[in-house]
């Protein structure tokens, strides 16, 4: 048994052999591929035309590039405003390198920034991108909230993006850019991102150029939930506050209601308060609630004052701009296809000369 063990083992040994030599080709040498296009250089971030907003003067930024060549990539340099900041020459993929760096020290206005890749063969790639550090925003007294819509979603005294529902864009504005409304289409902002929180005393201002379908709208709502109610039922009014505007395709009536806390007050101005959406063209709005009375404004004349309680901001944690919804839906007081640009808001009343000189300034 023993010789009949050895014997297999002796002709499997030399099939092994036999094959190493005849059945597997040897290993041939390559010659280097042909280094023919020089890299492929993308700029991540910031790219071109890019505004970077934010509360502070001097600020950090990540820097984010990515290159690829055909061959082999040697070296990336990044520059700033022409000096040097960093440079990558050691990559995990030699062909495709994504890398990211972190410049500490952003300050305001225009910068150019410049990324180099150079390839074993010395080709070199340069790309640039010119983009801004916009000056932080500097609130007027007592502003809490400020909104340009100038081509963004962006509130400038917080510095946060609003949540977009549905499809809005912008138009020509009162000044550069406003937001244009569509059907199903509205912001929202959580009350608890912004820096400075809801108070007792509260303003808000916004030019307004109104179009008549649908006949009934929200304008801005700070509104509670309405628990336990259907999607197009909510119509919590205890606390916080709903603008909004109804009638018809030829004449329009901007109203306020406020809760303070347990019940609500109405702010209905009427006639006063009424215009032609189709001949009105650009109207200034504005209210302002305290703990005494509130007030509501149109082009800078009173349409509506009365005594009030205040306002409560229990469960209003949720700001809807250019719409009732979700918060104000019952009686369909839903988006709006009005055009919205210069929206303020003061943690403070305004009065009559203040609600003047913004319209006019």
């Amino acid at each position: 048994m023993k010789r009949i063990n050895r014997y297999i083992l002796a002709c499997l040994a030399a099939c092994t052999l036999f094959a190493c030599e005849e059945g597997i080709d040897p290993i041939q040498p390559l010659e280097p591929e042909a280094d023919a296009t020089p890299p492929t250089v993308i700029i991540k971030y910031p790219g071109d035309g890019v505004l970077i907003r934010v509360r502070e003067d001097v600020t950090p930024i990540k820097i984010e590039v990515e290159v690829m060549d055909d061959v082999e990539i040697k070296g990336i340099t990044v520059r700033l405003d022409g000096a040097t900041v960093t440079e990558f020459t050691d990559f995990r993929d030699y062909r495709h390198a994504i890398e990211s760096y972190v410049y500490a020290g952003l300050t305001n206005g225009s910068h150019l920034l410049t990324v180099e890749a150079a390839d074993l063969s010395g080709k070199t790639t340069t790309a640039t991108a010119q983009f801004e550090k916009v000056q932080p925003y500097s609130p007027l007294e007592g502003e809490v909230f400020y909104m340009p819509f100038d081509g963004d979603y962006l509130e400038l005294v917080s510095i946060i993006e609003a949540t977009r529902v549905g499809v809005p864009s912008f138009s020509a504005g009162k000044t550069r850019q406003a937001y244009a409304g569509a059907p199903d289409a509205y912001l929202t902002f959580k009350t608890e991102e912004l820096v400075s929180p809801l108070a007792g005393t509260f303003s808000a201002a916004f030019w307004y150029k109104p179009d008549g379908a649908p006949d009934r709208s929200g304008i801005l709502t700070i509104s509670p939930d309405d628990e336990g109610k259907a999607a197009g039922a909510k119509n919590n009014r205890t606390a916080g506050l709903r603008l909004f505007r109804e009638g018809s395709a030829t004449n329009q009536t901007i109203k306020l209601n406020v809760g303070d806390g347990t019940a609500d007050s109405w702010f209905d101005g009427g006639a006063t308060a009424s215009f032609n959406p189709a001949t009105s063209g650009w109207i200034h709005v504005a209210f302002t609630i305290s703990p005494e009375q509130c007030t509501v404004y149109l082009d800078g004349e009173v349409v509506c004052r009365g005594a009030s309680p205040g306002v409560s901001w229990a469960g209003c944690d949720l700001i809807s701009i250019a719409s009732g919804a979700p918060r104000f839906t019952e009686w369909s007081h839903l988006s709006d296809n009005s055009l919205y640009d210069e929206m303020r808001f003061f943690g403070k009343a305004l009065s009559q000369e203040e609600v003047r000189n913004l319209m006019n300034n």
